[in-house]
């Protein structure tokens, strides 16, 4: 038995990134920050930083493009994934990414909007499994409309 679990909670490192796949699949891609604070060997504390890069399928990809923003606090969960690519030297590089299924906007509650998304996120986590499943399988042109989930 195995698990593959990421919960990651911290502030987006730059604007997401919004592409779509040959079949039409909405993809985003963002980055994010998660700090934690470290005593040194001289015992001082410091703060860490690490970034993730995080990708998203589906309607919950649509819905990080249009209310996220640089700075903005999220809570993902998901799944790592590496993948292999090559260099424009031919080179072997490899990326490790968050696969997420999960995005909650986290912060500000003065924008009704950003609200209102963030709780309907919860509906389209089986649409966003299937086009993740997908895509990491490599089958760019299965496509689903919202009429295929059952709920």
């Amino acid at each position: 038995m195995s698990v593959n679990k990421v919960i990651l909670l911290g502030n987006l490192g730059k604007d997401p990134e919004l592409r779509y796949t040959a079949s039409q699949i909405p993809v985003c891609s963002f980055s994010m920050a998660t700090n934690e604070r470290r005593k040194d060997q001289s015992g001082n504390w410091s703060d860490h930083t690490e970034w993730h890069n995080i990708v998203t399928f589906g309607k919950t990809a649509e819905n990080c493009a249009q209310y996220l923003k640089k700075g903005r606090q999220v809570y993902v969960e998901g799944r790592l994934q590496t993948r292999k690519w090559e260099d424009k030297e031919g080179r072997a590089r490899y990326t490790t990414e968050v696969l997420a299924n999960t995005v909650q906007f986290i912060g500000s509650r003065a924008d009704e909007a950003v609200e209102k998304t963030s709780s309907a996120l919860d509906s389209v986590k089986p649409a966003d499994e299937v086009a993740a499943a997908a895509v990491a399988a490599g089958a760019e042109d299965i496509t689903f409309d919202d009429d295929d989930i059952p709920f």
